[in-house]
């Protein structure tokens, strides 16, 4: 909107020094180059064990997303005691722990304990000291073995299936008789009175023997 008649002139800024302030990103195919460099320095001082650490899978969140899987912060304490891997230990052999999160269904829980026993079946645990190897070290030789550098490209997240499927009109469950609603209704009805029901069933017996 236009300014009308005698107002203060609107105070913009433009004496800044702006062209000292831009960012510019001429460096980047240098940067590139660091970054892969710093990824070859960080593999090559935690050979052989892998660069990244083991998580779990879980469901992105909201209506949206939740087809989606992807890796999760961390393997729940639950999902540790089902596959048999104390929580102490965990950590110091490249698991993920996250102790807030909770196993909300059957299905993840299976799943994320099938991905830890794959995992431990894998591992490979070499004695600090070659000499004093303790209970639990692998007793095999580094270099007859194949080795990782990443978790995540040994055990990858599988994409689920989110196609749309088409099914046979036989193969539609069947109706239920006089309805879902009807048939919900009369067993909460059911389910509430069976108690009352039941003693006066059994109060009409009692009165019958005690009349004979």
């Amino acid at each position: 909107m236009a300014i009308k008649h005698n107002q203060k002139i609107v105070n913009n800024h433009f004496r800044k020094d702006w062209q000292r302030r831009v960012r510019t990103h001429f460096d980047q195919p240098g940067k590139k180059a660091s970054r892969r460099t710093a990824r070859q320095v960080k593999a090559a001082a935690l050979a052989p064990r892998p660069i990244d650490k083991l998580r779990p899978i879980v469901r992105c969140p909201t209506i949206k997303y939740n087809r989606r899987v992807r890796a999760g912060r961390g393997f729940t304490l639950t999902e540790l005691k089902e596959a048999g891997i104390p929580r102490p230990l965990a950590r110091t052999i490249g698991i993920s722990v996250d102790p807030r999160r909770q196993n909300l269904s059957e299905e993840s829980l299976t799943v994320n304990v099938a991905r830890l026993k794959a995992y431990k079946e894998r591992l490979i645990l070499l004695p600090r000291k070659s000499n004093a190897p303790k209970k639990g070290d692998t007793k095999t030789d580094l270099s007859k073995v194949d080795k990782v550098s990443s978790i995540a490209a040994a055990l990858p997240i599988a994409p689920t299936d989110i196609a749309v499927k088409e099914i046979k009109k036989s193969e539609m469950p069947a109706a239920i008789e006089g309805g879902a609603y009807t048939a919900l209704r009369t067993a909460r009805s059911n389910q509430r009175y069976q108690g009352a029901r039941e003693k006066r069933a059994r109060d009409k017996a009692e009165a019958e023997t005690a009349k004979k």
